[in-house]
């Protein structure tokens, strides 16, 4: 399961790993908050020990404070600690971290080599092809990750210009995974959409593992899916209404012992149409669940979908 902000937290990742996810990642944390103590950066950093194996994965724009971040990282016991290094969204990049190290593959090395110094576990990285189509550097960025100590790497089949907008391009990702100077796992990620691509992936370009990311929101049964088409070849049948609904009322219990009635009623909201997409008429209920501001008139409306008769509220 990919690292990702709102998403990736503790009760959602939970529910992955039990539906077949192998490793997992937390949000990705901001060195400069692990360092200020910031709660928001701090609370990223929890998981339960059903989890494991884990990693954190952490973000920076200087050698020194991601090197500190990752100390302090280490003492919450993860199994790895990531390097964000393909993150694209702006206010990350302009403060020289994620996808900004892909312009400066010399203070890439050094952030990691300095991490890698300084913990005990294991260091991974998440990276992407490269800045834009006119300087697409992955080969030598896995080169030199490996070099500096990464005991393996993740890569985005996407630029930076590209944001999360275009088509994957895996066949870099293959190339890198084909490289016999490459000794470490490569996963390759993007458009994992469901697990006859994941197989058709696997098999094409012969990475050791794949990450998914955005189609995992709302569905953590792709982890199932995947996992059966790769073991048996056998696609196996989708969720039903009623597992839908179990599973997400779940969640959103996890979500509240995590925090509270309030933020969960927000930020469950980005995930109802991926526990529903398919089910026929759902998109009036999705406009009810995205408005009700109660916990009461979530569960209400939730339970009433089993049925295709939510109450009017």
């Amino acid at each position: 399961m990919a690292p990702m902000e709102d998403i990736s937290d503790m009760p959602f990742r939970s529910i992955c790993k039990e539906f077949g996810a192998d490793l997992l990642f937390t949000e990705f944390v901001s060195a400069e908050g692990l360092i200020r103590e910031a709660d928001k950066s701090s609370n990223k950093m929890k998981f339960s020990s059903s989890e494991r194996p884990v990693g954190i994965q952490i973000f920076g724009g200087t050698v020194e404070i991601l090197r500190e971040a990752a100390i302090i990282a280490e003492r919450s016991q993860p199994d790895f600690i990531d390097l964000n290094f393909g993150c694209p969204v702006k206010k990350v990049v302009v403060k020289g971290g994620g996808a900004a190290l892909l312009n400066d593959l010399p203070k890439m090395t050094a952030m990691t080599e300095a991490v890698v110094k300084a913990v005990k576990v294991p260091v991974t990285a998440k990276t992407r092809l490269g800045w834009d189509d006119s300087s697409r550097n992955i080969m030598e960025i896995a080169e030199r990750l490996q070099d500096a100590g990464i005991e393996a790497i993740s890569i985005h089949g996407r630029t930076r210009a590209q944001l999360y907008g275009g088509k994957a391009d895996w066949t870099l990702i293959g190339k890198v995974k084909a490289n016999p100077r490459i000794k470490i796992p490569v996963f390759g990620n993007g458009d994992i959409t469901s697990a006859i691509i994941a197989k058709e992936m696997k098999d094409r370009y012969g990475v050791d593992g794949l990450m998914i990311g955005r189609a995992t929101v709302g569905n953590p049964w792709i982890f199932r899916e995947c996992k059966a088409y790769l073991q048996t070849g056998v696609l196996i049948p989708p969720p039903s209404l009623q597992e839908r609904v179990d599973v997400l009322r779940e969640h959103l219990h996890r979500s509240i012992e995590y925090k509270g009635e309030r933020r969960t009623i927000l930020e469950m909201r980005k995930f109802y149409s991926g526990y529903f997409r398919g089910v026929p008429d759902f998109k009036k209920y999705r406009l009810m669940l995205m408005t009700v501001d109660e916990i009461a008139q979530v569960y209400e409306l939730i339970d009433g979908i089993r049925t295709f008769s939510p109450p009017i509220l």
